[in-house]
């Protein structure tokens, strides 16, 4: 019988869809700059430099995702998705270092003084292009969170706060148009200035904790809630949970406590099983490893095993797992009696 021929997959990758925000941001950068040369805005200019921002942020993200997504390897056992977080921090880089510059431009602008011109149409090309931004934003949010990729939902919300720039640049200017106030133009650029560093240092810290292997609480939440519904049976309990990303894969291990006469076979077994289902209802790639522990009849009133030839305990109930429980390293566990608990 031959067998089925495989069809190659179609799906979008990370990679195009860095590709295509590249292209975007190259398309945005010249209209904006071409809105700053027709109005002399320094408004409109300091958007125009932070497109310069998205684009560079855009051409690392291609470079970092091709190599990102490589397998583990014996030189990098742990994969090479540590490399979106490099590209964070760069992107956040750039966009303090663009602040700066907005800064001294409009500071410039608003000592000396300068008129912006042909406001009609520099705010028609800045609505289109803001209106572009906020759309490819919410498509690479969107896609990034279907896929895993922690760089491509960055690059998207970079997109939608500079979506939410160009807003507070149309308004601005818009004021300045109005009122014929000329300082309003370079008094908007400078207030973007704070806008500015305030989403570089987000960017910037939130790439320092990957790399530091910072706690994730969404990911604990998201770990434990599949544990817990598992807890039973055998797993009695689980703590010394550990779980960090790389990029889109998660790097989980934990501490299983099972039953003290149950062999060493059959405790792998199990181990084995559930870190298959785990993998298996967590969404993503990723890896884990589970640590076995005898129970040492320590759990007997939580452990709802039949076949038990070593309980103290009768049986009460199930309690539930939390994050605080499972993150607990193995010398702070104090497992009790519920009773005891009670007390």
């Amino acid at each position: 019988m031959t067998p089925p021929v495989e069809q190659p997959d179609t799906r979008p990758s990370p990679v195009a869809a860095a590709l295509f925000s590249f292209v975007v941001a190259v398309v945005l950068l010249a209209a904006k700059f071409w809105a700053y040369w027709l109005t002399g805005s320094q408004a409109i200019f300091s958007d125009a430099l932070e497109s310069i921002v998205n684009v560079l942020a855009a051409m690392v993200a291609v470079a970092v995702l091709r190599f990102a997504g490589r397998p583990a390897d014996r030189d990098h056992p742990f994969g090479h998705g540590k490399l979106e977080f490099f590209s964070a921090a760069f992107e956040g880089g750039l966009i303090c270092c663009a602040a700066l510059l907005i800064l001294w431009q409009a500071g410039e602008a608003l000592l000396h003084g300068h008129r912006p011109e042909q406001l009609d149409l520099g705010l028609l090309i800045t609505v289109a292009a803001g209106a572009v931004n906020g759309v490819v934003g919410v498509a690479l949010v969107r896609f990034g969170t279907k896929h895993h990729s922690a760089a491509i939902v960055a690059d998207g919300h970079h997109l939608l706060s500079d979506f939410w720039t160009s807003a507070g640049v149309i308004v601005g200017l818009l004021l300045v148009w109005l009122t014929g106030a000329a300082w309003l133009d370079p008094a908007v650029a400078i207030a973007m200035v704070g806008w500015l560093l305030v989403m570089g240092w987000r960017i910037v810290s939130r790439a320092i904790g990957g790399l530091m292997d910072a706690e994730d609480p969404q990911l604990l939440r998201d770990v434990v809630e599949v544990l817990g519904a598992r807890v039973g049976d055998g797993v009695i309990r689980v703590h010394n949970l550990r779980a960090i990303r790389a990029g889109s894969f998660r790097h989980i291990s934990a501490h299983l406590v099972v039953p003290e006469f149950w062999s060493v076979q059959r405790a792998h077994d199990l181990a084995e099983q559930l870190a298959t289902e785990v993998m298996r209802d967590l969404p993503g790639d990723g890896d884990i490893d589970f640590h076995t522990d005898p129970c040492e009849r320590a759990w007997c009133t939580m452990c709802d095993l039949q076949s038990c030839s070593v309980r103290r305990q009768p049986f009460v109930r199930l309690e539930p797992l939390t994050v605080d429980e499972a993150v607990e390293p193995d010398h702070l566990v104090r497992p009790l009696a519920l009773d005891d608990q009670a007390k």
